[in-house]
């Protein structure tokens, strides 16, 4: 006798249903699964970490089970994942899985960071304002923060913190930290990147990407992983997956020799070695191994550039930044603002100063911005 607790699965990961709680073998579900715990048709534009998973990554975890495998990342889906990202940022790179983006962001940053070293980043960067003080607090890595409208980092801005290196009274920034995607949803161009690193390699300085949405920014600019990263100077990348169609799933990719030598000495310490990694590696294979990383961000970009561009035609509404990505930065009359706040879910004020934030996912029905562009012109058209 079993107690079955059924759980959600995709059709299209073979309707593949855990059985939990039983006292006895009892084989896989292939039953119709449901979900009593949220409406699966539900959509918001609040972020993309809450939307699902894609099938081809359930299926991906579904395959890695079975059987006992080598734990630690001494697995064949571990050394897959290898050739994987090396054939998107070139022959030298070692990746390691990691779970989340700020431990990923912790572990990276602390590999190319002396213990007397700072790290020079964007004010509004997410290791400067979302992760709790993480890299202060777990690593001891002061932040030193610039200012930035637009979310991106100037070379001079490297040059003029260099001005302190040696004066043994202040910070001394060795690493230079940007996000691509930034937090305002804008994109680096290689050339920018490029003379981001070429500033900071003067100065002895490492660049590190918060990649969590690198691959929103490589679909939108055209170019491959590789050129926003290894091809233009980068040392060391937190690459992610989360936001774009996996579980829990992000990699720090170094390219340097250093950097691959200190993080495996620094990833148990940063709570970031996971035992049964391959079912993470496996996450980053289905995304990373085809065009699904491409083909999920594209869906989320295309869906992003149709609601800035509609949204902007609207009296009173203005877009804060270009829309480079699946974010859109929009400020929106109040009359507008919350009824459309309470119908879809998104974050922000909506003013200038603070613009509303809609984000766009993999999984974005066509239809939920269709339903939310209807809505703005109906309030649009009463005001």
């Amino acid at each position: 006798m079993c107690s079955n607790i059924v759980v959600y699965c995709s059709t299209a990961a073979g309707r593949l249903c855990a059985s939990v709680g039983a006292t006895t073998s009892h084989p896989p579900l292939y039953d119709e699964c449901v979900n009593p715990l949220h409406p699966v048709n539900r959509h918001t534009f609040a972020s993309d970490n809450l939307a699902g998973i894609h099938p081809e990554v359930l299926a991906a975890i579904a395959s890695a089970n079975g059987g006992h495998v080598d734990s630690y990342g001494e697995d064949p889906y571990t050394e897959q994942l290898q050739q994987v990202l090396r054939s998107h940022f070139g022959p030298g790179v070692t990746a390691f899985p990691v779970l989340n983006g700020t431990g990923a962001n912790v572990l990276a940053l602390q590999a190319v960071t002396p213990r007397w070293g700072a790290v020079l980043t964007p004010h509004c960067a997410h290791i400067n304002l979302d992760e709790a003080g993480a890299p202060e607090r777990s690593a001891g890595l002061k932040i030193v923060s610039v200012p930035s409208p637009d979310g991106k980092l100037r070379p001079e801005q490297i040059h003029a913190a260099a001005q302190d290196l040696g004066n043994q009274h202040h910070a001394q920034v060795t690493t230079v930290s940007i996000s691509n995607v930034t937090e305002l949803g804008t994109a680096y161009t290689p050339q920018e990147t490029a003379a981001l690193a070429k500033a900071a390699h003067a100065h002895g300085m490492a660049l590190h990407v918060d990649g969590s949405r690198l691959v929103h920014a490589a679909e939108h600019l055209g170019v491959g992983l590789g050129q926003l990263t290894s091809g233009a100077g980068v040392d060391v990348l937190s690459l992610g997956g989360t936001k774009n169609g996996a579980m829990l799933a992000e990699a720090v990719v170094t390219f340097t020799e250093a950097g691959a030598n200190a993080v495996p000495l620094l990833r148990k310490g940063s709570l970031q070695l996971v035992s049964k990694l391959r079912f993470v590696s496996a996450q980053l294979i289905a995304l990373y191994g085809s065009e699904l990383w491409r083909n999920n961000a594209a869906h989320a970009n295309r869906l992003a550039a149709r609601l800035g561009q509609e949204l902007q035609q609207l009296d009173g509404v203005e877009l804060a930044q270009p829309v480079q990505s699946n974010a859109v930065f929009v400020s929106l009359p109040q009359a507008m603002l919350e009824p459309l706040r309470q119908q879809f879910t998104f974050h922000g004020a909506g003013t200038p100063a603070a613009p509303a934030r809609l984000m766009c996912a993999f999984d974005t029905p066509g239809s939920a911005v269709t339903d939310l562009l209807a809505a703005a012109r109906l309030l649009s058209q009463a005001q």
